[in-house]
């Protein structure tokens, strides 16, 4: 692929141009309408770094990542290479029938790099929404229990246990009951929308309060198997859980034998200024569900956890056809050892900084923004009516994320309501480009205003 050169957005046709124009009606015609459709309608054909070239030609800034899977970047050099070393190798065989060493070669290395001490193992499938639904397979049988806990508004995948542990019920859930049973959610303590009057502290203390009420009232701790949540609720609008409601769930999974499980999928591989979020918020999970980052965008997952955990599970009862393929496992040893030597986690931190500092201006400049929140280079922006209701404003954002398409910037949207901005754009943006997309961005903003 031919090197872009050092100028970022580059428009040269109007967006969406002609040729993807042709492809959304292609799209219509044989893409079933249950796949959700890109509102700007632009189709893209290469990428590298944080931009994107759609099939017209036309330069844009990545600020959404493939949602949050390419945190070393489009087309990774170290990724790029060890993926065509493979694919000359071995394509695929099958862990379980022929065995090689990339699949152990990552699990070593994951083991020795996720936050939990002590002895840990490692297994590997295709997507978050399987690792999800295997962690929990895991906690049954360590712990011979059935319920699972989890948190709104998470979300955890779209297969039927994950999507059952999944807050948000359009377009997600809606039509596709009976959902799994012995799901019980509670909600994080928001503390944007906490009662007016009400501080900080005694809202974060009536949600732990709330928890331990749920403890006696709707399920008891004994039938728990395992509480998962995110260590930043990634669908569900960045939203950070306190430190100290994330100490007191931990403390209490403790005391009852629950097995802890960080959904680190969105969250992980150097995006929030830590390799893992739980490092950042203090959370000393059991097991981890990892996916998006882990293979830079190649189909991959993996739980990994504490060993005696790990081995509850009969021989056999984990595992898949295509989990852990030998060309993502490739991948993903590419995109951690890219993580590790260009030093992409301290730059998530250093991006993180910037991004807060120009999102606490606009917050200042435009009231129709209730606040500005995240960790690292996982920041958000939450629009409502006013700051007095905090009606949510989804119109608006949408009216956002369409307007900074046109103008060569590609955005994303979260939360239960869709009217949060997020960021998700690879770790390698530079700053000129970053400050370009964040120019756009609040282009954007005023002339919503």
């Amino acid at each position: 692929m031919a090197r872009l050169t050092s100028d970022a957005i580059r428009i040269r046709t109007s967006l969406p141009g002609p040729r993807s124009l042709a492809l959304v009606e292609e799209r219509r015609r044989f893409v079933a309408a249950g796949v959700a459709e890109a509102r700007h309608g632009i189709f893209f054909e290469r990428a590298e770094g944080a931009r994107l070239v759609d099939v017209d030609g036309n330069v844009l800034l990545d600020f959404s990542g493939g949602i949050g899977c390419l945190n070393a970047g489009h087309g990774a050099p170290r990724v790029i290479a060890r993926v065509r070393e493979q694919l000359d190798k071995l394509q695929h065989a099958c862990f379980m029938v022929a065995p090689y060493e990339p699949y152990v070669a990552l699990a070593r290395k994951l083991c020795s790099i996720v936050p939990i001490p002590g002895p840990t193992k490692a297994a590997l499938f295709n997507s978050g929404a399987e690792a999800v639904e295997n962690a929990v397979k895991i906690a049954r049988s360590a712990t011979g229990r059935p319920a699972v806990l989890a948190f709104d508004p998470g979300f955890h995948g779209r297969t039927l246990l994950a999507l059952s542990l999944t807050s948000k019920a359009f377009p997600y859930r809606s039509g596709f009951g009976p959902f799994a049973p012995e799901v019980y959610r509670l909600p994080i303590p928001d503390v944007l929308r906490r009662p007016h009057g009400t501080s900080v502290d005694e809202w974060v203390g009536h949600s732990i309060r709330e928890l331990h009420r749920c403890l006696k009232s709707t399920v008891d701790p004994q039938s728990i198997a395992c509480a998962i949540i995110e260590p930043v609720m990634g669908e569900g609008g960045f939203i950070v859980p306190p430190r100290e409601f994330l100490a007191d769930l931990a403390s209490t999974c403790k005391a009852h034998g629950i097995v802890l499980v960080a959904d680190e999928i969105q969250t992980g591989f150097g995006r929030t200024g830590r390799m893992f979020a739980s490092e950042r918020v203090g959370l000393e999970p059991d097991l981890v569900c990892l996916a998006k980052s882990l293979s830079n965008g190649f189909p991959l997952s993996a739980v990994v956890g504490r060993a005696a955990i790990m081995d509850a599970a009969q021989p056999g009862g984990l595992g898949g056809t295509f989990g852990g393929n030998p060309v993502s496992c490739a991948a993903a040893l590419g995109a951690i050892e890219t993580l590790e030597q260009d030093g992409l986690v301290d730059r998530a931190e250093a991006i993180g900084t910037v991004v807060a500092r120009r999102f606490e201006g606009m917050v200042a400049r435009y009231p129709f923004i209730a606040e500005t929140r995240g960790l690292g280079a996982m920041r958000a922006l939450e629009l409502v009516d006013d700051r007095t209701s905090l009606k949510p404003d989804q119109p608006r954002t949408d009216r956002v994320l369409a307007l900074a398409a046109t103008r060569g910037l590609l955005l994303l949207s979260a939360g239960l309501y869709g009217n949060v901005i997020r960021t998700l754009m690879p770790l390698t943006v530079t700053d000129a480009e970053l400050e370009e997309g964040l120019d756009v961005l609040e282009s954007c903003l005023a002339d919503t205003a």
